[in-house]
């Protein structure tokens, strides 16, 4: 799918606009917030036992430590350590580079669907989407939000031009309108401006959708790799 053949009109429905009076966008950011705190205290007490579990499940499939922590750009381009269930072998960035080649994916991201590095319990958490559920800290810590633009990694950051950088307006999210929108089946191109969009127009309304579409993107696994 292009971005340049979308239909803005449903975008726009989808996630709002930002048309909103000074006084409104900090009530909604306020607002915004607050679910962040409150939803992530709330839904990592709720999984902290289904949490534990799959760190076992990570530790007994592969030799290793259970989170993977990785360098991202956040809000202001502030560099933070996001958290995430390891998928793949312990050092798999070593092995990056004799893999380049296979790349599947335009622009910066790499990705490929058999990625050899990926364990065979890291494809089950990559299909569900639940080896992310350790960002629910980062919430808490404010370096991301429930909802936003998919959390860059440096290179990507310094490859975007000024336009693209208004991502780093907003914090980044768990999921967002690029994750809902086919997540790998994207291009490189749609995936930036779809998160520059969401980052210029997003509303709290916004925001409980994508969060609906996220729980059927989830369930069917739509885009995942």
């Amino acid at each position: 799918m292009a971005w340049g053949t979308l239909d803005r009109a449903i975008v726009a429905c989808e996630i709002g606009t930002l048309d909103l009076p000074g006084t409104t966008r900090r009530v909604s950011r306020c607002v915004k917030a607050t679910v962040d705190l409150v939803g992530a205290a709330v839904l990592l007490v709720l999984v902290a036992p289904l949490l534990l579990v799959l760190m076992i499940g990570v530790r007994l499939d592969s030799p290793g430590p259970a989170i993977f922590r990785q360098a991202r750009v956040g809000r202001d381009g502030r560099l933070f350590s996001v958290y995430k269930l390891r998928t793949m072998v312990d050092g798999a960035d070593d092995l990056k580079a004799a893999l380049l080649a296979d790349n599947e994916y335009d622009g910066l991201l790499f990705k490929m669907r058999r990625d050899p590095r990926v364990t065979r319990f890291g494809a089950l958490l990559r299909r569900s989407s639940l080896d992310e559920l350790p960002q629910l800290v980062n919430v808490l810590r404010g370096e991301m939000s429930l909802v936003g633009p998919r959390p860059s990694l440096p290179e990507e950051a310094e490859a975007m031009d000024p336009a693209t950088r208004r991502r780093f307006a907003v914090r980044p999210g768990m999921t967002g309108l690029w994750q809902v929108s086919g997540r790998s089946n994207l291009g490189w191109d749609d995936a930036k401006a779809l998160d520059t969009y969401y980052a210029d127009n997003w509303t709290v309304a916004g925001d409980v959708r994508i969060l609906l579409r996220t729980v059927k993107a989830v369930v069917s696994a739509d885009g995942a790799c």
